[in-house]
C-alpha cells in the first residue's frame, strides 16, 4: 500500500475514532458546535471590517490604527505585540507571554510580525488624514510610530486590510501576469531589505526541497511540535475564548471538541502527512516571495515584516492568495544551507511566503483592542 493510502487510511480511521467519541457524550457536541458557530461568525464580522468613518479625532483614530495594526500577519497567531499610546505616537512593543520559544528562540518572528502590525498602522494612517513615521527605538526594544497631519488619501493597500488573510490551501496554478508581479516587486522591497521572487518550477521545486528538510527536522522536533498543538484552537469555543492561535478551521480542518482534537492529533499530524501536503501546496502556487534584510537584527528584522505585509496587502488587492512558508529560515542548519541556494551570503533570509490564485478560508480572530493597549 502507498504512503499516500496509508495516510489517506490514518486520517480516516483518526476521524472515524473521534466521531465515536462525540457520540458516546450524546448530542450535546453538535448543539455547542452550532451556538460556537454563530459566536464565531458574529466575531469574526466585528474583527474584519473597515471603520464606520475616518474622519475622527485623534485619540479615536489612534485607537482604530491600533484595530488595524492587529490585523496583521503574525507567527501562529499568538499577536505577540502591545502598543503603548501617547498624545501623537504609538509605541509598538513585543509581548513576552506570546514568545515561541520552539520554532522562535530569537524572537526573530516576533519582531517581524511587530514589523507586520506597523506597516498596516501605516497604510491606515493615511486614511484617518494622518502620516505615520515609523522608527526602531532600540532602548524600548520596540517601534516608535510618530503621527502626523496630512491629507487624507485612501488606497488599495488600505481596502485591503480587512481582506488579507494567510490561506492555507491549494491554489489553482494559474501564472500571475508580468503587470502584476512588477506591483509585488515594488511593494515588497523597502529600506534594507530585499525580496527575491521565484516564478520558474524548477525554482520552486528547487525552494521546496528546503521546505521539506525544514519541515522534516521541525517535526522531529519534540519541543517544535508541543508548542505548535498548544497554539491550535479545534473548536468554535476555544477559537472564541482566546480568540488567537491557529484555528482548524482556518487550514480547512475539521472543527472538533477540543478534547477529541488533541486526542487525534498526533494521528493526523504526521512528517509524511504534512509534507505531501506542502508538497502540492507549492507546486499550485504561482511563485514564492523571499524577504532578505542587510543586518541580522531586530530593526531589520520589523523592516522585513514591513515589506512581507506590504507585499501580502498588494498581493491582496491583485485577488491573490498568500500563505508563509518559513520552514526553511527557522531551522539554523536549513537555513543556512537555504541562503547559499539563495546566493545571499551571510545574510539572513528572513521569511518565505508563496502566492497564487485560490479559494478564501475562514478566518482567525483577533484580541480586542483593550487587550492590547497597555495603560499609562
Amino acid at each position: 500500500m502507498s504512503e499516500v493510502h496509508q495516510g489517506r487510511r490514518r486520517f480516516l480511521a483518526a476521524l472515524t475514532v473521534g466521531a465515536g467519541l462525540a457520540a458516546i457524550g450524546g448530542g450535546s457536541a453538535l448543539v455547542m458546535n452550532a451556538r460556537g458557530l454563530s459566536g464565531y461568525e458574529g466575531a469574526i464580522n466585528a474583527t474584519w471590517r473597515h471603520s464606520d468613518s475616518t474622519d475622527l479625532p485623534l485619540s479615536s483614530a489612534r485607537r482604530e490604527l491600533v484595530r488595524y495594526a492587529t490585523l496583521a500577519a503574525n507567527s501562529h497567531n499568538t499577536q505577540p505585540w502591545q502598543f503603548r499610546l501617547s498624545d501623537r505616537s504609538v509605541l509598538v512593543l513585543p509581548d513576552p507571554g506570546r514568545r515561541l520559544p520552539a520554532v522562535d528562540p530569537d524572537d526573530h518572528h516576533v519582531f517581524a510580525s511587530l514589523g507586520c502590525a506597523v506597516e498596516n498602522m501605516v497604510q491606515a494612517a493615511r486614511a484617518f488624514g494622518l502620516r505615520a513615521v515609523p522608527s526602531y527605538d532600540p532602548v524600548a526594544r520596540g517601534i516608535r510610530v510618530d503621527l502626523e497631519a496630512a491629507l487624507p488619501e485612501r488606497t488599495d493597500l488600505f481596502d485591503a486590510i480587512p481582506h488579507r488573510q494567510s490561506t492555507r490551501a491549494l491554489y489553482d496554478g494559474r501564472s500571475v501576469p508580468p503587470g502584476h508581479l512588477r506591483l509585488l516587486e515594488a511593494a515588497g522591497n523597502g529600506d534594507g531589505v530585499r525580496m527575491l521572487l521565484f516564478t520558474e518550477r524548477q525554482q520552486r521545486e528547487d525552494i521546496l526541497s528546503y521546505l521539506v528538510a525544514g519541515n522534516s527536522a521541525q517535526l522531529d522536533d519534540v519541543a517544535f511540535v508541543k508548542e505548535l498543538e498548544s497554539w491550535i484552537r479545534f473548536s468554535y469555543g476555544e477559537a472564541l475564548s482566546t480568540r488567537d492561535g491557529l484555528f482548524s478551521k482556518s487550514s480547512g480542518s475539521p472543527v472538533l471538541p477540543g478534547w477529541i482534537g488533541r486526542l487525534i492529533f498526533s494521528q493526523v499530524f504526521t512528517k509524511g502527512a504534512e509534507n505531501r501536503k506542502y508538497e502540492s501546496q507549492l507546486r499550485s502556487s504561482a511563485g514564492v516571495a523571499v524577504f532578505v534584510s542587510d543586518k541580522n537584527e531586530p530593526a531589520s528584522w520589523a523592516e522585513a515584516g514591513r515589506c512581507c505585509q506590504r507585499f501580502a496587502l498588494q498581493a491582496t488587492a491583485l485577488q491573490l492568495r498568500h500563505a508563509f512558508i518559513n520552514q526553511p529560515v527557522e531551522v539554523p542548519v536549513v537555513r543556512g544551507q537555504f541562503a547559499t541556494y539563495l546566493g545571499i551570503g551571510d545574510r539572513r533570509p528572513d521569511l518565505v511566503m508563496r502566492f497564487g490564485y485560490g479559494p478564501k478560508l475562514p478566518r482567525s480572530l483577533r484580541r480586542p483592542v483593550e487587550h492590547v493597549i497597555l495603560r499609562a
